[in-house]
């Protein structure tokens, strides 16, 4: 399978570089050197990764990160910015970003961190990713007729919105997914309901699924980011 990278860079030296040695590796990279030409490019085309630097002319990478998510919750994102305190990092993995890398990096760390995230992507097959049930921790997740059942062998009938949550939860897994994220895709509404709601819906999961509420090992609240499921 060819993996493709689109990315987005406006230093042209750097990005040269970048490119280069992402194609030596054997990935087919796409370039845009502004956030308005990245948006257009990741809505035409289909990537498996996006290198996204944070300054860039037109559109900011945080904007153009904000967007992408908007309609594409899969498709991996790593930052890369000259930016290093820790609100940057906080700002860029609440806007949905999966990894940060700060300017100036070694080579071989990107490309490793490269290989980490495209392997995340295209890790199973389509008929794994479509598969009706899902199984961790002693329990399974039903998809398609909205049960589940727990380790203890309790059947636990789920909710529509229980269910979307748990599936992009379980779709990026050992991903932190942002609150923003969440409320989008599975409320899509432009006026959002409390993030209490959502907080909700995680106790309800460790209710369902966890052996000890109070130490989860699967559903993780990352404070003043978002939520991660680990299986």
């Amino acid at each position: 399978m060819e993996v493709r990278i689109l990315l987005v860079e406006d230093e042209e030296n750097l990005m040269e570089a970048i490119k280069l040695n992402l194609e030596l590796e054997g990935y087919e990279v796409e370039t845009a050197e502004t956030g308005t030409k990245a948006l257009k490019k990741s809505e035409e085309q289909r990537f498996n990764l996006i290198i996204l630097d944070v300054m860039l002319p037109e559109v900011d990478g945080f904007e153009v990160c904000q967007k992408i998510r908007l309609r594409d919750m899969d498709t991996p994102i790593l930052f890369l910015t000259a930016k290093d305190s820790s609100q940057d990092r906080v700002l860029g993995l609440k806007h949905g970003a999966d990894d940060y890398l700060v300017k100036p990096f070694n080579l071989e760390e990107l490309l490793l961190r490269v290989k980490v995230l495209v392997k995340h992507s295209v890790k199973g097959t389509k008929e794994e990713k479509n598969a009706s049930t899902y199984s961790f921790g002693g329990n399974e997740i039903n998809f398609v007729t909205y049960t589940a059942k727990n380790f203890e062998g309790t059947e636990i009938q789920l909710s529509k919105r229980e269910l979307s949550l748990l599936k992009l939860l379980i779709d990026r897994q050992d991903t932190v997914v942002s609150r923003q994220q969440i409320l989008q895709y599975v409320w899509g509404y432009d006026v959002y309901p409390s993030t209490r709601t959502i907080d909700n819906f995680i106790l309800a999961f460790r209710k369902y699924f966890e052996k000890d509420q109070k130490n989860p090992q699967h559903f993780h609240s990352i404070r003043s980011v978002g939520y991660k499921f680990v299986p």
